[in-house]
């Protein structure tokens, strides 16, 4: 009989479950940003490639030059300053109609037979299979002076002439809300969902009506899948690029426009890059904020079961 082999221990065990994403994240998000907080303190110049290197060896001596053009441009000119403060503006309104349009779909949809659950669910997840590009080229087509909208609304006799919605930010924000609002829908469903039905009985066996149920059950049980939702809606809308190119005008810039300038455009990496982490280094506030609430919250839970 052979002797068995002793099994690693557990922490080990648990090291080659979690190494996986771990070494993932590592490669494809840790190094590109590193290599990108690279070009950003490097400078401008005219060749392959288009900035220079910021560590030199001449002379038996190892000479290191951070370049801070791209960083002190950006808190001075008020067209970046603008441009990031429109760009988290337009993030947060779209985030803010996510929820408002989002979180009655996604109740409604919990709330529902497990047949006719599934056929939403379905319709929620159906745009994805076609590419974003073709669907903001559809958007062009409904929402411009002879589009679809505009014919629809003279057909019927409501308007005199074209709406002027193409090419402005109500425009990007139509097509904000219709890209993002499934990455708001399904993680609230799948928090609603999970609510336990038992603690409506029983508000309603106290004497609340349904919107106070709502009020102090569904809403505070829910809010970890309105704030999962609203991130996941915010942090791209702020770096978006397709649809305020496609739907906005001249004057509707948002980061990831002036990023595709820089890099494309004008060829200035440094710069360009300089950009980026600033948006990345915006986009982490929300994101501690929303892990400090995660681990606030399950916190209180496990002191109200362990008291």
């Amino acid at each position: 009989m052979k002797p068995r082999l002793p099994s690693p221990p557990a922490s080990w065990r648990r090291m080659l479950v979690i190494a996986p994403p771990f070494v993932w994240l590592i490669l494809f998000l840790l190094v590109p940003f590193l290599l990108v907080l690279k070009i950003s303190f490097a400078d401008l110049q005219f060749g392959v490639p288009p900035y220079t290197a910021l560590a030199e060896f001449s002379d038996q001596a190892l000479s290191v030059v951070l370049n801070l053009r791209g960083y002190a441009l950006l808190f001075t000119d008020s067209l970046y300053v603008s441009t990031y403060l429109h760009s988290v503006k337009m993030a947060a309104v779209t985030t803010l109609f996510c929820i408002l349009i989002g979180y009655p779909m996604a109740y409604y949809i919990a709330r529902s037979e497990p047949a006719t659950r599934n056929l939403l669910l379905i319709g929620v997840i159906l745009p994805f299979w076609t590419s974003l590009l073709l669907r903001v080229y559809a958007w062009i087509g409904i929402l411009r002076n002879d589009g679809l909208l505009n014919n629809l609304l003279m057909g019927l006799g409501l308007i005199d002439q074209p709406l002027e919605i193409y090419r402005t930010d109500l425009a990007v924000y139509i097509g904000l809300i219709y890209a993002y609002l499934p990455f708001f829908i399904l993680p609230l469903y799948a928090n609603l969902v999970k609510l336990d039905t038992r603690l409506l009985e029983a508000a309603y066996d106290l004497g609340a009506k349904p919107w106070q149920a709502f009020r102090s059950v569904t809403l505070p049980l829910s809010m970890p899948g309105v704030i999962a939702g609203a991130m996941l809606v915010f942090i791209p809308s702020v770096g978006e690029f397709v649809i305020p190119e496609m739907l906005g005008g001249a004057d509707t810039l948002m980061i990831g426009r002036v990023m595709w300038t820089e890099f494309f455009n004008n060829s200035d990496w440094p710069m360009a890059a300089a950009v980026t982490c600033v948006m990345v280094m915006l986009l982490l506030v929300p994101l501690i904020l929303f892990q400090y609430g995660q681990t606030r919250h399950l916190g209180m839970r496990g002191g109200r079961r362990n008291g």
